[in-house]
């Protein structure tokens, strides 16, 4: 295209520094390298872990930084030695690279990437990014970006964190823990899996009926109880879930979903983001036979796995022009709000305030 080889100026969002809001500036980004790819950016997603690198993560060598790893967009320019890729595709970028060569990569119990020794995360809140081949999955031509983007992080991180790494199976009773997009993709893959029942928990009660579409069946506020809600769901199901689900990334809400399993076959994951405070359990809680386990990304490798998940996302998804009914796989039900790239800082106060959205980038990119 047109843009190949140039320094394209384009609108951005930049975080200047902590806590402030983002601001609409001009930035330059630089022609595809070796082995990269340039892809302008049609649509994207505000996922929580934006907000925790601007609210939460207390890093300020992070800034300025432009936010933003949900995205989803079209391949612009690809630079030597790319050959799966050329202008026109559409693709995702990953905050998890695949190079298909390291140990990690070669091994099936991990997703994991050893080719940086980092998790690498995007800058998307612009109309154009330049991203290694590593971490940008290839998607089918039908695929609708503005409702596969959300793919890039929260529905695969939720969905995979119970069917892959918790293992929910039929007939189990589970639990999930917040019930924002991760969360309520937790709830749906808890349910594809034959979940029985499903506890949804929140603070915020307005969610529960959002939740009941992707299969919740029951609904539990920590603050309308005078009691632990580990020993509410206790009581409930007679000694604990099979299955439980932290998407919140706070480690108090994590040692109660370990409590509120039962014990000896008890699987409690850990799904929700955050590296700031100590995660602490009474060593019981694992010795009577409860697991501890982890999830990034859902344990999906990246590339292969993504190219996947939006076919079959496409497949069911194939009525949705028509009455916005999904299947298997729902992406419609998770947008509440769309929004221009101006707009982002009221995307980010919806997302504060309990709400998640994606919001269509519409700057437009000039050729230096």
């Amino acid at each position: 295209m047109a843009t190949a080889g140039k320094v394209i100026k384009c609108r951005a969002a930049v975080a200047w520094e902590p806590t402030a809001p983002l601001m609409m500036e001009e930035i330059e980004v630089a022609p595809s390298q070796e082995g990269e790819i340039q892809i302008k950016v049609v649509a994207t997603g505000v996922c929580h872990t934006d907000l925790y690198h601007l609210f939460e993560g207390k890093d300020k060598c992070g800034f300025p930084s432009v936010l933003g790893h949900e995205g989803a967009g079209v391949v612009e320019s690809v630079g030597p030695g790319v050959t799966d890729f050329k202008p026109g595709d559409k693709a995702i970028p990953l905050f998890l690279s695949q190079c298909g060569e390291c140990k990690f990569c070669k091994c099936p119990k991990t997703n994991l990437c050893d080719r940086n020794n980092r998790t690498i995360f995007h800058i998307i809140f612009h109309p154009l990014t330049v991203i290694n081949q590593i971490a940008v999955a290839k998607i089918d031509d039908d695929a609708p970006l503005d409702r596969v983007c959300l793919l890039g992080c929260s529905i695969s991180t939720g969905y995979g964190a119970a069917v892959n790494t918790a293992g929910v199976i039929p007939g189990s009773v589970c639990a999930v823990f917040g019930l924002g997009a991760v969360g309520l993709a937790a709830v749906m893959g808890c349910k594809n899996a034959g979940a029985s029942h499903i506890f949804a928990v929140d603070i915020n009660e307005q969610i529960f009926e959002k939740a009941k579409i992707f299969g919740a069946t029951d609904f539990l506020n920590p603050k309308a109880y005078n009691k632990p809600i580990s020993e509410v769901l206790s009581e409930m199901t007679s000694g604990g879930v099979d299955f439980s689900l932290e998407c919140v990334g706070n480690t108090e809400v994590m040692r109660t979903a370990l409590e509120s399993c039962v014990k000896v076959w008890g699987v409690c994951v850990l799904v929700g983001w955050t590296n700031v405070k100590d995660i602490s359990a009474r060593p019981i809680q694992l010795i009577s036979g409860k697991t501890w386990k982890r999830s990034l990304f859902g344990g999906f490798k990246s590339k292969d796995s993504l190219t996947k998940l939006v076919l079959k996302a496409r497949t069911l998804l194939q009525n949705w022009l028509i009455d916005y009914m999904t299947g298997k796989i729902k992406l419609d039900e998770f947008i509440t709000h769309k929004m221009s790239l101006e707009q982002v800082n009221n995307a980010v106060n919806l997302m504060k305030t309990g709400q998640w959205n994606i919001f269509s980038l519409t700057s437009f990119c000039r050729i230096l």
